[in-house]
């Protein structure tokens, strides 16, 4: 039963697209068992997981600081970010959560606001950090952007509590392979994209842009819906939101098709060991190459100080896009860290 549900997914699943015109066509990242990365690296596989797993337990990895994590946090703007609809914002709520406030919208990326990366209450990759803005204290959300659907990037308690929200549920917008994940939860507002594609919302343009990554939410679904980052353009604002990726020429392709981000989120986290998150997740030196590539203006880390989710501790990041910007001559307000809550205004 198994093997020819996974023949019928091969020639009819989510790897074959219409062109509008009842004909189907390839494109070249849609392979015949899934999803697949523009330029791509080797991957690890089972066999390498156990190893890293292994290897963290027997090291000890991440090693925690003697008194705990002393991660930096800001007293959130809550009155203003409830009445803004005049500056273009940006709050940094915690690892890819971001409140984007532009041409007099709130928009929100990868909602994970609960305790747990994981589909299980009581185990998975816990929060130590709490959100900067508690779902309460969001003003009203009016677009979701999912990059993908790792439970560090999707969580299914915080896209439930949104789809509730007083005042109307967002309309969200994921990458292609993804809607009916949100349509069987009653989420029918949801909008998929595939890579280059763009979505017209309020005078706001959102543009789904490649990455190099991956995504599986069970045993069963690995690279069966795409994954990405956004580039979302106000009438005098570009914002590029990188999601999870590693490093690749994706990175140099989305500056050349638009140019002028005016701010990028890129991440710094997740990095260690490198001979297995290379193909996944940027380092800090990485993602400082990421940011000349792209040819933004500036930069600010995300994916970092949140879930434990690989081998460096929670607080190792920054630290290591100071070297790296000193390294690469770049100087730190160009690619700057914010606190977690920490709004700036533009």
């Amino acid at each position: 039963m198994f093997a020819w549900f996974k023949a019928w997914r091969r020639q009819f699943g989510a790897a074959v697209v219409s062109d509008g015109a009842g004909v189907t066509a390839r494109k070249p990242h849609h392979g015949a068992d899934g999803f697949r990365n523009n330029y791509p690296h080797s991957q690890p596989g089972g066999r390498d997981f156990f190893r890293w797993r292994w290897d963290a337990w027997r090291n000890q990895h991440p090693r925690r600081p003697e008194h705990g994590y002393k991660l930096p946090r800001a007293q959130p703007r809550l009155e203003f970010l409830q009445q803004n609809r005049e500056r273009t914002t940006v709050t940094w709520v915690g690892h890819s959560t971001i409140l984007l406030q532009l041409g007099g919208l709130n928009i929100l990326t990868d909602p994970v606001l609960g305790a747990r990366a994981s589909p299980l209450l009581f185990a998975g990759p816990k929060r130590f950090s709490a959100p900067g803005l508690t779902l309460e204290q969001l003003p009203h959300i009016d677009l979701v952007l999912v990059s993908h659907n790792h439970y560090d990037h999707l969580d299914e308690f915080s896209v439930r509590r949104l789809q509730r929200q007083p005042g109307g549920a967002p309309r969200f917008v994921v990458p292609l392979g993804l809607r009916n994940w949100f349509v069987r939860r009653g989420m029918h507002d949801t909008v998929e994209l595939d890579w280059w594609d763009a979505h017209a919302f309020n005078g706001l343009a959102v543009h789904f842009v490649p990455a190099q990554h991956w995504s599986s939410r069970t045993l069963a679904d690995r690279n069966q819906s795409l994954w990405g980052g956004f580039v979302v353009d106000g009438v005098d604002f570009r914002f590029y939101f990188a999601g999870d990726s590693g490093y690749s020429k994706d990175f140099h392709d989305i500056g050349q098709r638009f140019p002028g981000i005016d701010l990028a989120a890129l991440p710094i986290g997740a990095y260690q060991p490198r001979w297995f998150m290379r193909s996944q997740h940027v380092d800090p030196a990485e993602a400082v190459q990421a940011l000349l590539d792209l040819g933004a203006e500036q930069a600010f880390a995300i994916h970092w100080g949140c879930f434990e989710l690989t081998d460096e501790p929670l607080d190792q990041p920054p630290r290591d896009l100071a070297l790296a910007l000193n390294e690469a001559e770049v100087e730190a307000e160009r690619f700057f860290v914010m606190r977690i809550g920490e709004t700036r205004c533009y």
